[in-house]
């Protein structure tokens, strides 16, 4: 599993309700709230993110209450990855639990500037700065959450599992 793309860069402590603010949470449809991914504080997001595209940030990444629509609308925006240097526990577990690969590696977020492109290895959890030409090492998903970014989300992993088990 890899990505590769163009780095949005973002600051400490980027909670939810700047990801997807909660004017815009009467739907769960992932296109739609893609449509306002990060618009209160980044108004030119949505312009310019194209599939692929990685978000870096600094600590704390996904703080705020616990809706699943931030990663969703990440995710649904193009977004491949999101690289920081701690991510709001919750956040993680519903970034995962949607399909939405995140990594912390605080040297990367040292060493990747907004434009950057990155690539990123998941299962080695080597992030390459390919502007910079410098290597950066987190830690690799297990093999089990692989699959389950892999199948979109933990939805996808259970189907597949259980048509596996038919």
């Amino acid at each position: 599993m890899q990505a590769k793309g163009s780095v949005f860069r973002y600051g400490d402590n980027v909670d939810t309700d700047v990801i997807i603010p909660a004017r815009y949470l009467n739907t769960s449809n992932g296109k739609e709230l893609a449509m306002h991914c990060m618009e209160d504080i980044d108004g030119e997001f949505v312009k310019k993110v194209k599939e692929g595209d990685i978000i870096v940030a600094d600590k704390n990444f996904g703080c705020g209450s616990s809706r699943e629509h931030a990663p969703l609308a990440i995710k649904e925006s193009g977004v491949s990855c999101v690289i920081a240097r701690t991510f709001a526990r919750i956040f993680y577990r519903n970034s995962i639990n949607i399909g939405l690969p995140i990594l912390e590696c605080p040297e990367a977020c040292d060493g990747i500037k907004a434009g950057d492109i990155v690539s990123v290895n998941f299962s080695n959890g080597k992030i390459t700065n390919e502007t910079s030409g410098v290597t950066f090492q987190s830690e690799p998903f297990p093999k089990f959450m692989q699959d389950l970014i892999e199948a979109g989300g933990l939805a996808g992993y259970m189907a597949k599992k259980g048509a596996a088990n038919s």
